[in-house]
């Protein structure tokens, strides 16, 4: 089981003048709109539980309104909360006071944000080095570690340039740039590129998962996309009127839906490139035939299987034979709509 790096326990935040007040409100009952209608205030967030692995991408999903930056701003206290707990290698960030918090922000927690958030007075080796400086690191640490991320992400040739010189996509690879050039342990992204062009966004996307393949990081993504989030996500937290009703795997999410709201959201999405292999798989383990990992995504196992001109293929994990998938039980994963139960029928 993974090392758990963050855990929110029980997290309310309610917008108003008396917040606190409201809680036994929202705990009996009351909803959101008759929050507002009654009471004069805005529930952000109700009773927000959620475990979060050290070292893979948690997304947090939703619609406009459904809480999710408002949770994500929790995390470095950029926004307080009007009860509960985020618990960070065993440290309440809620309890911590201006130093540690400040120190906390410094080292441990970094934020790519969705409109960049750079200084347009300064070059892209400035911005990139700023939360070094911040650091109060070394002048040829500022300059190699800048630079370092400045290749990492594709910039290299435009450390001079200033964010008005630069694209979108550019302007946000700054962005993540500066996060990771500061080696923080966490890293925060709201809605880090839903203000890209869809071709630079999933350009972005390959950015991001090619460097965690190596770094590792404890990321928390927001997004409203479900297609990005099934793309980037280990695992996925959907946000409805600032409660969470379903967490899961991009596997989970697709072939069991919570509730009605879970299942709109999943009904248009190509599973070929979402659900793998093994969730279809056979137990039955043929001695020969063609090989395939388990972690194949279903589309891609369809076109393995015409390139052999094979109908059967040996389900493999770690190089290991698990079971089997065949060329009808492929098509059936792609075309067999969602049954009562939320599932894709008997092949699960």
């Amino acid at each position: 089981m993974s090392e758990i790096k963050v855990k929110i326990k029980n997290l309310y935040k309610i917008f108003g003048a008396k917040p606190a007040s409201m809680i036994s409100h929202i705990r009996n009952g009351t909803s959101k709109q008759t929050l507002l209608d009654e009471h004069s205030h805005v529930l952000g967030l109700n009773d927000v539980s959620l475990d979060i692995a050290a070292g893979g991408i948690q997304v947090i999903m939703g619609l406009s309104g459904s809480g999710k930056s408002t949770l994500i701003r929790h995390f470095n206290r950029l926004i307080e909360p009007t009860a509960g707990e985020i618990i960070v290698d065993g440290r309440n960030v809620i309890e911590m006071g201006k130093n540690e918090l400040r120190d906390f922000r410094r080292f441990r927690a970094s934020m790519v944000f969705q409109k960049f958030a750079l200084l347009p007075h300064r070059t892209v080796t400035d911005n990139v080095a700023y939360g070094l400086i911040i650091q109060s690191s070394t002048k040829d640490e500022v300059h190699e570690r800048s630079q370092k991320w400045i290749d990492r992400v594709g910039l290299t040739g435009f450390e001079s340039y200033y964010p008005a010189q630069l694209s979108g996509g550019m302007q946000q690879r700054v962005g993540l740039a500066r996060a990771l050039a500061t080696d923080a342990e966490i890293l925060l992204m709201d809605e880090a590129f839903s203000a890209l062009d869809p071709l630079i966004r999933e350009e972005m996307q390959d950015v991001l998962l090619g460097l965690q393949e190596e770094l590792k990081k404890t990321i928390v993504f927001i997004t409203h996309d479900l297609d990005e989030a099934l793309r980037i996500g280990d695992r996925i937290a959907i946000l409805r009127d600032g409660t969470i009703v379903q967490t899961g795997s991009p596997q989970d999410i697709i072939l069991n839906p919570a509730d009605d709201y879970v299942t709109d959201f999943t009904k248009n999405i190509n599973r070929g490139r979402v659900l793998q292999v093994a969730t279809i798989m056979d137990d039955e383990t043929p001695e020969t035939g063609l090989k395939i990992e388990g972690d194949m995504v279903i589309e891609d196992a369809l076109q393995v299987l015409s390139k052999a001109e094979a109908t059967t293929a040996i389900v493999t994990h770690n190089a290991k034979p698990v079971g089997s998938v065949d060329l009808n039980t492929i098509i059936a994963a792609l075309t067999r709509p969602i049954d009562d139960r939320g599932r894709t029928g008997s092949y699960t």
